[in-house]
């Protein structure tokens, strides 16, 4: 590899070792401190460049996009608060598990402390958000330095996908000139005196094997052995990108347990097995439901709180199964942490067990379901939040990606989302619960594949990440944005904080009265607006089928559609308790 100075072949060896590495695409935000590396990867032959004007959206988009495919798309940005505004997707990376690998431009370290412009510390800037950190060594034409540089580049990137996967920060200074100027200092000769360094080697530098937690046989005998003793076992499959539908499934089959499935949990939607349940939400609060004598949790913990409420006071033996051994249930009642593979262990489980439940404990489960969306499809023929949320996902295609932004919508997917066997990637930002970067993270999960991409979130997280709604146009990506505007923060009609007004109107429900319709013609695509359930069916269907993106808006009141959720649970209670 040649290069006219030394910022521009660092620059040019970070893409080239990427991409040897397997590395297709990357986000870029505009700046000047990284010009090396913009300059690299938009010339290379093998990578995809997405640019992006805003940061933080662009730091979303590639959480979106790792989402969806599991493999970091790298991020790129100058120095200053650019890097700063990663931080939110970093955090939300760090606390869901998704792999990224942050790559940001700095000053050389004779600048900093020194009152130059666009110059903060960016040391360790994510702190312990991220799994490994590294900064880069200084460019210069040495051997040594530069097999560094591969070498680095190639550990960040197994990092961001090792257990737990998360985001890898790589801090890299450059001097000028930061363009491909030729400079005096750079030796003509240096391919032919450092080969191995400037060319690097046939795929990445360093090849790395990464390992996933197995129980031994002797621990996997004694955990099957105690699920074998159970006579009221459950499954609880909490939010997660990796977990797999078929090993879970197939470990229900095995041992009659009920599978509990988070619409997040990857195990929800592509199953038809009667055992697998989705109304718990509603009907675990409805009625006196007996323990369970023993529960197996794979996944984070359930967005459901009747059903984290539930598992918090059965007096049961919990297995709580965590590749990372990490500590994920917030109410301290599992008995027993598992550190290993979720789908791995299921799949063993499986091929070790015989069925132990009882017919009557598995058929309880069922009773429930049925009766539970039997009433659901009564009361889901007039508007209010929950029925947008049962439509989206009882129309939806198959196959489509659907992103559900937090607050109340991924609790109306959670409670009205019927469980059905079609390929449906549900996905969300559960980690940190934020509603930024909403929009930016389901068009980067969008653009990662073929699938239709349909997002649902509230006015809020819509308004909060307006700039992500650029990547639609610049970036060519067909969506389907079902905007629920209830004109304020709905969520917060959950809490006590409702009774006490003021402040609750003013400074918690905080009407905005925005009038969206001007982002379409900011941002260029179709605009819908309906307040009737029969207008949303409409628009919804068309917009599936349209070659462009649409925003549906659905106007609703958010304290109508709370009491029409009471209503109903209220309903739940009175055919099952």
């Amino acid at each position: 590899m040649s290069a006219p100075n030394r910022s521009t072949l660092w620059g040019r060896t970070i893409a080239d070792e990427l991409a040897k590495s397997g590395i297709e695409d990357v986000c870029i935000a505009p700046g000047s401190r990284s010009t090396p590396l913009t300059v690299a990867f938009a010339a290379h032959d093998s990578i995809t460049v997405h640019s992006h004007l805003d940061e933080r959206s662009a730091a979303f988009y590639a959480l979106g996009r790792a989402k969806r495919t599991g493999e970091p798309t790298p991020l790129v940005c100058t120095s200053g608060t650019a890097a700063a505004n990663f931080h939110p997707a970093v955090v939300e990376a760090s606390q869901s598990r998704v792999p990224m690998l942050v790559l940001t431009a700095d000053r050389p370290a004779e600048l900093r402390d020194s009152g130059a412009n666009q110059t903060i510390d960016q040391t360790t800037l994510y702190g312990d958000a991220v799994r490994w950190y590294r900064e880069l060594p200084e460019p210069a034409p040495e051997g040594r330095r530069l097999r560094s540089l591969r070498t680095t580049v190639c550990r960040a990137l197994s990092e961001t996908t090792g257990v737990p996967a998360g985001p890898v920060h790589l801090n890299a200074p450059f001097a000028k000139p930061l363009e491909p100027i030729e400079t005096e200092d750079f030796p003509a000769d240096f391919a032919d005196r450092f080969p191995i360094a400037a060319a690097g080697r046939d795929g990445p530098f360093v090849s790395v094997t990464q390992g996933r937690p197995t129980l031994s046989e002797t621990d996997r005998r004694r955990l099957a052995g105690a699920v074998e003793n159970a006579e009221r076992g459950l499954i609880v499959a909490g939010p997660s990108d990796r977990l797999a539908g078929e090993p879970i499934h197939e470990l229900g089959r095995k041992t009659d347990f009920p599978i509990l499935a988070d619409p997040l949990s990857g195990v929800r939607f592509d199953s038809d097995e009667a055992t697998v349940a989705g109304g718990y939400d509603s009907w675990l609060a409805a009625a006196d439901w007996p323990d369970p004598d023993l529960v197996l949790r794979f996944g984070a913990s359930p967005t459901s709180k009747p059903l984290r409420n539930y598992l918090r006071d059965a007096d049961a033996r919990q297995f709580l199964v965590d590749p990372a051994g990490e500590w994920r249930e917030a109410t301290f009642t599992a008995t027993d942490l598992v550190a290993a593979d979720g789908n791995e262990l299921a799949r063993a489980l499986a091929a070790d067990l015989d069925s132990s439940t009882s017919d009557e404990w598995r058929a309880r489960f069922e009773g429930a379901e049925d009766q539970y969306w039997t009433l659901i499809d009564e009361e889901t023929n007039r508007l209010f939040e929950g029925a947008v949320l049962e439509r989206v996902f009882s129309d939806a295609p198959d196959p489509a990606t659907v992103f559900v932004s937090n607050s109340m919508p991924i609790r109306d997917a959670d409670r009205f989302a019927r469980p059905r066997g079609t390929d449906l990637t549900v996905l969300g930002n559960r980690g940190a619960s934020g509603i930024d970067g909403i929009t930016s993270s389901a068009l980067g999960a969008g653009s990662a594949t073929d699938d239709p991409l349909v997002l649902v979130t509230g006015d809020l997280a819509y308004y909060h990440d307006t700039n992500g709604l650029l990547a639609v146009a610049r970036l060519g990506i067909d969506a389907t944005v079902v905007l629920i505007n209830n004109d304020g923060g709905g969520i917060f009609h959950m809490l006590p904080i409702e009774g006490f007004d003021p402040p609750f109107t003013g400074q918690f429900k905080t009407p905005h009265g925005l009038d969206f319709e001007a982002t379409a013609d900011l941002y260029g695509f179709e605009f819908v607006r309906t307040d009737s359930l029969s207008g949303f069916e409409d628009a919804y269907a068309a917009s599936l089928t349209a070659s462009r993106t649409q925003v549906i808006e659905v106007r609703t009141d958010s304290e109508a559609s709370h009491r029409i959720r009471e209503e109903i649970h209220e309903r739940v209670r009175e055919r099952l308790g």
